[in-house]
């Protein structure tokens, strides 16, 4: 490892996710909330993500991926794919963005999804691959009846509030069902 790698690592150590995205090339908007200090790739300046998004924990982003495949029959193949992520997306903790995905605005990746297509606006995605669920109209609708009004409150008020609520109060998955 060389001396510039080590300084650029103990850098990064001491920004804020945020700045350290900017500081290897993400081009990012406004508002946008970085869990973690991602493990970016190399090109990280290939990645553009909008405003008011939210990238959570674990989340991978790929700009590129399976040259050493083809390096046998082709030894100089590197190929590399633009990530663009729009305004207003949220992204679940452990997903993984493969490269040249275009996630438009207002999106919701599920948790552990795999986003190998680009994301049109307006709808929930999860799976592995990632495929469209609902409308993000349609999740509101579903989920609506959840809202405990709990944002902005301390820990503490936050959990007297969930202790005291009915079970009903909370979101329950329904069992799966066994198609053949």
């Amino acid at each position: 490892m060389t001396i510039k790698n080590v300084l650029q690592k103990i850098i990064r150590l001491y920004l804020s996710p945020v700045k350290s995205a900017r500081y290897v090339g993400v081009k990012l908007g406004n508002n946008t909330f970085i869990a973690d200090k991602h493990h970016w790739p190399s090109e990280a300046y290939l990645i553009t993500i909008g405003n008011d998004c939210a990238i959570t924990e674990g989340v991978k982003l790929y700009t590129h991926g399976g040259g050493r495949m083809m390096r046998q029959k082709y030894p100089d193949f590197y190929s590399f794919g633009k990530i663009s992520i729009g305004n207003h997306v949220y992204i679940g903790a452990s997903s993984q963005i493969m490269p040249g995905v275009t996630i438009e605005d207002n999106v919701l990746i599920a948790s552990s999804s795999v986003v190998t297509k680009s994301v049109p606006s307006g709808v929930v995605v999860g799976g592995n691959p990632a495929r469209i669920i609902c409308t993000i109209d349609d999740y509101i609708k579903r989920n609506i009846k959840y809202n405990t009004h709990t944002k902005g409150q301390s820990k503490e008020e936050k959990r007297k509030v969930l202790e005291k609520l009915p079970d009903n109060a909370f979101i329950k998955k329904k069992e799966m069902i066994y198609e053949s």
